[in-house]
């Protein structure tokens, strides 16, 4: 069984050979998935009206949905950057937004058009980030809507690349199995 890759409009996604895409994920049009990264069971990556870039080393959880808007009048945003050694937690929506590297994104967490969750910061499970908000550096945001809930622990701001290495390590045996 193979993933559902597609093209939209003529262009195909771009995904690294070192990276694992689980055989029921769906990935359409103009997305790019970077080295040692992984997209799990059930997820779909829809980069039709506008990009999507996934960075290294950074996992995509079962059930994740990652859109696009299209973008201004300007021709500015609506894209979807992902950057380095992210964990995308289960169920998450990730909206036309952009994930600075080394951040956390918790389970069922959904992320909004023009937010930011900056490098080292983290989304707690079942958060919602409204548009155009930023998660400063190592800040934990939480609940519906996410507000800033205090700074965090050095263990969590290492746990966030003891994540993305674990993931790193799934996917390549997942790969192998396959």
């Amino acid at each position: 069984m193979n993933p559902t890759i597609l093209p939209y409009k003529g262009i195909y996604p771009q995904i690294h050979e070192t990276a694992f895409i689980a055989p029921n994920a769906t990935i359409i049009g103009d997305v790019v998935i970077g080295e040692y990264s992984s997209v799990w069971p059930g997820c779909v990556i829809r980069g039709d009206v506008n990009i999507i870039r996934i960075g290294k080393r950074t996992n995509i959880q079962d059930g994740t949905i990652i859109h696009v808007t299209r973008p201004s009048i300007a021709g500015e945003g609506g894209q979807t950057i992902i950057g380095d050694n992210i964990t995308v937690g289960h169920s998450a929506t990730i909206h036309a937004c952009t994930l600075e590297d080394e951040c956390f994104v918790g389970m069922s967490a959904t992320i909004l058009d023009g937010a930011i969750v900056k490098k080292g910061a983290m989304l707690a499970a079942g958060a919602l980030l409204t548009p155009k908000k930023q998660v400063l550096g190592c800040q934990i945001w939480a609940g519906n809507p996410a507000k800033y809930m205090r700074d965090m622990t050095d263990g969590e701001k290492a746990f966030i690349m003891i994540s993305a290495e674990n993931y790193v390590n799934d996917a390549k045996a997942h790969k192998e199995s396959y």
